[in-house]
């Protein structure tokens, strides 16, 4: 099944393509079984009218010739497939089934009626809804039949079908396996007769006659198949122009989806195609639409409320300088300086998010290389594994800004940082490793939340705002990616920022 599903196409338009040539082929194939087992049926018919019409012909012949000419007359009639000859005995036995009674009756009729007809119909092995008489129930002994078979075989140039009937006839005759009733067995044999007719003569003989019918031929199927070659060709341009026009809007769509989970800028998609295919492009519109409100009211939202915050809170800086006491004074000037920081911190939050640069291609294992570096030259034990290029489209300001503060984490709370680039597997990750004992694994989820601080001191210089792994997060998800974080097993704490390989140029 997994084999089988390898073999199908993955395209809207190969999978429409793929079913309809199947649903086409499999009904010219049934429409050619039945026209076959029409057309053998008609054949039969025509081939059985044909032999009573002869064999009418030849008695009357017979009966009105002298006795010397029936040699003659026998050889005269007598075709590459159907062979008459006189015998004392009948060639068919007295029994024979409905269709040999049909036959039967109609030949005594076109004979007056007054004469001992005999016919048995032979089983026919082509054709899909064949009815298959036991013709070898009503015959003479196999040996004979195959004799006479032979012989007709070899008089009508049929020298492969001779020889192979002769062979049986003279080597295998005692080969021949026989039912209950002593009838031979041999589908071969049987199955070639088609007709055997025998009528009695005024003196006593019996005209015996054997039709054999033409094997099937396929000639009268390559109009058919030719004309299913011209269907299934007519098919195909018109499935793959028509899903082209309706897999056009879809891919435009998941590629617009794709650039709206990557946070970028998306003008609103022509509604094109089906009616389906223009509401979902429609419903897209509008949640990108309504999602660009949400979010720039929020945005404007908490930059008006930091905004704000800025004046009370250098009104009570002010304030507190009046304070007596010098060491609550400290302590109210240090917590407004908090204040004020974490509030300038969100507004440059909101400014970068609001300015939402544009996304374009850089070398992102030069970007960060270069981040590395600029921050080894300030001092910090920052080093950075050489990777190879790897275009990538994504917004290189937020991106530089992410790293950063992941990187500037590792510095401050590991030591120092070793950063690495890798490719693969559908994404590219920058990993960050450094030497410190990490955030516990209860408080993975909870330090990327605004203003979350793990270390407990308080201290700006120590412990930050509680905005940096948010941010970062924020920016990285904003790529399409996610952050992950993880203790390595060798000691140290691992941060790896995933990237979908879907950004690369």
């Amino acid at each position: 099944m997994t084999r089988l599903r390898r073999l199908l196409p993955r395209s809207l338009a190969g999978r429409m393509i793929a079913l309809l040539l199947l649903a086409l082929i499999a009904a010219q194939a049934v429409s050619l079984a039945i026209f076959m087992d029409e057309r053998r049926m008609a054949v039969i018919g025509a081939t059985r009218e044909g032999v009573i019409a002869r064999t009418v012909a030849v008695v009357r012949l017979l009966r009105d010739t002298p006795a010397a000419l029936h040699a003659r007359v026998l050889a005269t009639a007598s075709t590459p497939r159907l062979r008459f000859w006189l015998d004392r005995e009948s060639a068919v036995a007295a029994g024979d089934n409905a269709v040999g009674r049909a036959l039967r009756r109609r030949l005594a009729m076109m004979l007056g009626g007054a004469v001992d007809v005999r016919v048995a119909v032979a089983d026919m092995p082509f054709g899909l809804f064949a009815h298959r008489a036991r013709m070898p129930a009503m015959m003479m002994s196999p040996e004979r039949m195959a004799r006479m078979m032979g012989a007709m075989m070899t008089e009508t140039g049929q020298a492969e079908e001779g020889s192979g009937a002769n062979e049986r006839a003279s080597g295998r005759s005692g080969e021949h396996r026989r039912d209950g009733h002593g009838h031979s067995s041999d589908r071969r044999r049987s199955s070639a007769l088609g007709l055997a007719i025998s009528v009695s003569l005024p003196d006593g003989a019996w005209l015996n006659a054997m039709s054999t019918l033409p094997p099937p031929s396929l000639g009268w199927a390559w109009p058919s198949l030719v004309s299913m070659a011209v269907t299934a060709l007519a098919l195909i341009a018109v499935v793959a122009v028509t899903v082209r026009r309706i897999a056009r809007p879809l891919r435009r769509l998941a590629v617009a989806a794709e650039a709206v989970g990557r946070g970028e800028a998306v003008a609103a998609l022509p509604e094109e195609g089906p009616d389906d295919v223009r509401e979902a492009t429609r419903a897209f519109n509008r949640m990108h639409a309504r999602l660009g409100r949400f979010v720039q009211d929020r945005t404007r939202m908490l930059a008006a409320i930091s905004h704000d915050l800025r004046t009370p809170i250098t009104a009570l800086r002010l304030r507190a300088e009046f304070i007596d006491d010098a060491e609550t004074r400290t302590k109210v000037i240090e917590t407004l300086d908090e204040m004020r920081d974490m509030i300038e911190a969100t507004l440059a939050f909101v400014r970068e998010e609001a300015a939402r640069e544009d996304t374009r291609v850089v070398d992102l294992a030069a970007l960060v290389e270069s981040l590395c570096g600029d921050l080894a030259d300030m001092g910090q034990a920052v080093s950075f594994t050489p990777a190879e290029k790897h275009p990538y489209a994504c917004r290189p300001t937020g991106l530089k800004r992410a790293l950063r503060n992941l990187i500037e984490n590792a510095v401050v709370y590991g030591e120092r940082a070793r950063v690495a680039l890798e490719a693969g597997a559908g994404e590219v990750r920058v990993v960050i490793d450094d030497d410190g004992p990490g955030i516990p694994r209860s408080a993975f989820e909870r330090v990327f939340a605004p203003f979350v601080r793990i270390e407990t001191s308080r201290s700006r210089a120590t412990g930050g705002i509680g905005l940096g792994l948010a941010i970062a997060r924020s920016i990285v998800r904003g790529h399409g990616g996610d952050i992950v974080l993880a203790h390595r097993a060798e000691g140290g704490f691992r941060v790896t920022v995933r990237l979908p390989e879907g950004g690369r140029a």
